[in-house]
């Protein structure tokens, strides 16, 4: 089985501050495993959010139809419930509700009994001044590899 898909959210560390992360199962039906196993899936807007019972879903996660299927076939856009403990659930619930942080998905990966997993991130948004300075420093550090890398 083919085990390297990792879909990742790319602009999450460069808009979000990550506090804590999570590894969530997704619950999938039909063909949507199928096409995540091909690689074709994109978490690049969704965010996550908790319903009226207190059950984390992703929202604006994009999963393509399956090219091989009958009209059996998924719908792309819609809300995914993502599978936590209780006592997980509870304080992402609590952290959400109480400090006006929010929950962003990071990570879709294959684990190795063929399940499909997502990391999840509680994370802070942040400023614009933020954003400035983790620029400067990757361009710093880019500067410095030149440097190093002139000198062997």
């Amino acid at each position: 089985m083919k085990n390297n898909i990792n879909i990742k959210n790319r602009k999450a560390k460069f808009d979000y501050e990550i506090l804590d992360t999570y590894t969530a199962g997704i619950k999938l039906v039909g063909t949507e495993i199928k096409a995540i196993r091909d690689g074709k899936a994109s978490i690049a807007e969704s965010f996550c959010e908790f319903n009226d019972a207190e059950e984390l879903f992703v929202i604006n996660m994009t999963i393509q139809e399956y090219s091989h299927a009958t009209h059996f076939n998924h719908n792309p856009k819609s809300e995914r419930k993502l599978l936590l403990n209780r006592s997980e659930l509870k304080k992402l619930h609590k952290e959400v509700r109480n400090s006006g942080l929010t929950i962003i998905p990071l990570k879709v990966f294959i684990n190795d009994r063929g399940f499909a997993k997502m990391n999840i991130g509680l994370a802070k948004g942040k400023k614009l001044y933020d954003k400035r300075d983790a620029i400067k420093d990757r361009e710093n550090k880019k500067r410095l590899d030149r440097i190093q890398k002139a000198y062997k």
